[in-house]
């Protein structure tokens, strides 16, 4: 299960200084069950034609997916980095917002699979994204220790 004791305002402030905040990606719902974040359709998220870009869809998909997983480990003893991603691009988008819920269909000790919806504003789906992260110790990896340490990351690793 996710790790809920965090504020939307925590895990939004891991978004400072990367990709998902140069996409405008906010998160703006955290449960036991999913993870929820939104990404405007705007200049920095569409085609030349206008409409949302898959990559788009796909770093939507992996930062909601990637911190849900994150949330649900151990962060003393493991990281989560990702192994694949899948998108589905089901209908477009052109204008407002997507939001993206991620949801875990597979919580192992080693991978997590995680199916995450992005929908537009009037709920149609835009994109299905299947998102397998693998779980990994942090000893005696000390890179992956040091990186984690000088992250946003590290606020959740309590």
């Amino acid at each position: 299960m996710i790790d809920t004791k965090y504020t939307l305002e925590e895990l939004n402030a891991a978004n400072v200084g990367n990709m998902a905040e140069n996409m405008g990606i906010v998160f703006t719902e955290i449960n036991a069950g999913y993870l929820k974040a939104k990404m405007p359709v705007d200049h920095r998220t569409v085609q030349p034609i206008g409409i949302l870009n898959g990559g788009a869809s796909a770093a939507l998909a992996e930062t909601v997916g990637s911190l849900a997983s994150y949330l649900c480990i151990d962060r003393k003893a493991f990281y989560t980095v990702g192994l694949e991603i899948k998108c589905n691009h089901i209908s477009s988008a052109a204008g407002g917002f997507v939001s993206a819920t991620a949801k875990p269909a597979h919580l192992g000790k080693r991978t997590h699979v995680w199916q995450i919806q992005i929908v537009d504003e009037a709920e149609r789906l835009v994109c299905l994204s299947t998102l397998t992260m693998q779980v990994l110790p942090l000893e005696p990896n000390s890179f992956a220790h040091k990186m984690l340490q000088k992250s946003p990351l590290s606020a959740f690793s309590d």
